[in-house]
């Protein structure tokens, strides 16, 4: 079957550990940066290009090739501290600048689970569609560039296998349809921060029991996040809209397609106001 696109956008929670040591340490600490996904149509698969062939939901289903508007569903945790969080990246390393102010460490994506806004119709009926990550996920690695004593900028590739599964909304309950996916994205260049007063309201600490294929039940303990704040701008220590207006172009490994898209500015956690 042919890869069909598939685009997100994801909005960073900038979260982090609250005794966390100072970037003046001149190491990052590894953990998990805290993502949700919001469902303004900003987040979605497109097959317009690249239908899901007919036969597919069932013997009389036509090519299907609509747009796919996709909203973050919060991953089951086993206390619910993790709140809205739809998607979780680790940093598996220390990360220690070197005299240039740059520091690198490899990351992963760990926990996925976003849902369509909305059913799509065929006709074999209507299906709600579920994207989670599909196995073993690639490691890449994250460049942190340190451009003053409390931040910077950060150039982060993450390489995702997904599946998007098709559930029956109604009628005969069988297995879901599924497609899966290798995706890499291009790097985006988007601020970090050490942690800050209004950072502290919404830090995540600990480590956390996440249920990593969403399947309705924890399965795999993640860290915490550290002295790194993504998201939020240096110096000024308050959470900010991204000001790179087309953050991402991102590539699924078929080389002939090329796929952008705008990530809408991120909610102020601590207000709850874009």
């Amino acid at each position: 079957m042919k890869r069909q696109y598939l685009k997100m956008a994801v909005v960073a929670a900038a979260l982090v550990l609250a005794a966390a040591p100072a970037v003046a340490d001149n190491v990052i600490y590894n953990g998990s940066d805290f993502w949700w996904t919001r469902g303004d149509g900003s987040t979605f698969s497109d097959f317009s290009q690249e239908p899901i062939p007919a036969g597919f939901f069932c013997g009389k289903s036509a090519p299907f090739t609509g747009r796919i508007v996709y909203q973050g569903v919060p991953l089951n945790t086993v206390d619910g501290k993790l709140g809205k969080v739809d998607t979780i990246v680790q940093r598996m390393d220390d990360a220690t600048f070197n005299k240039n102010g740059v520091a690198t460490t490899r990351i992963q994506m760990r926990a996925l689970h976003l849902e369509s806004v909305a059913p799509i119709k065929t006709a074999c009926g209507k299906f709600n569609v579920v994207v989670s990550l599909d196995g073993e996920q690639p490691v890449t690695r994250m460049r942190i560039l340190r451009q003053s004593e409390d931040g910077g900028r950060f150039i982060a590739p993450v390489a995702v296998n997904v599946k998007m599964s098709f559930v029956p909304v109604s009628g005969k309950v069988r297995e879901p349809l599924e497609i899966t996916r290798s995706i890499r994205f291009r790097p985006s260049v988007i601020p970090w921060a050490i942690r800050s007063n209004e950072a502290k309201a919404f830090s995540r600490s600990g480590i956390f029991l996440v249920d990593t294929d969403v399947d309705g039940r924890p399965d795999t303990y993640l860290p915490g996040t550290s002295n790194f704040v993504a998201g939020l701008r240096s110096s000024q220590n308050k959470y900010v809209r991204n000001d790179v207006d087309v953050v991402d172009v991102w590539n699924h490994e078929d080389p002939l397609h090329e796929h952008a898209t705008t990530t809408p500015p991120p909610t102020d956690p601590t207000t709850g106001v874009n």
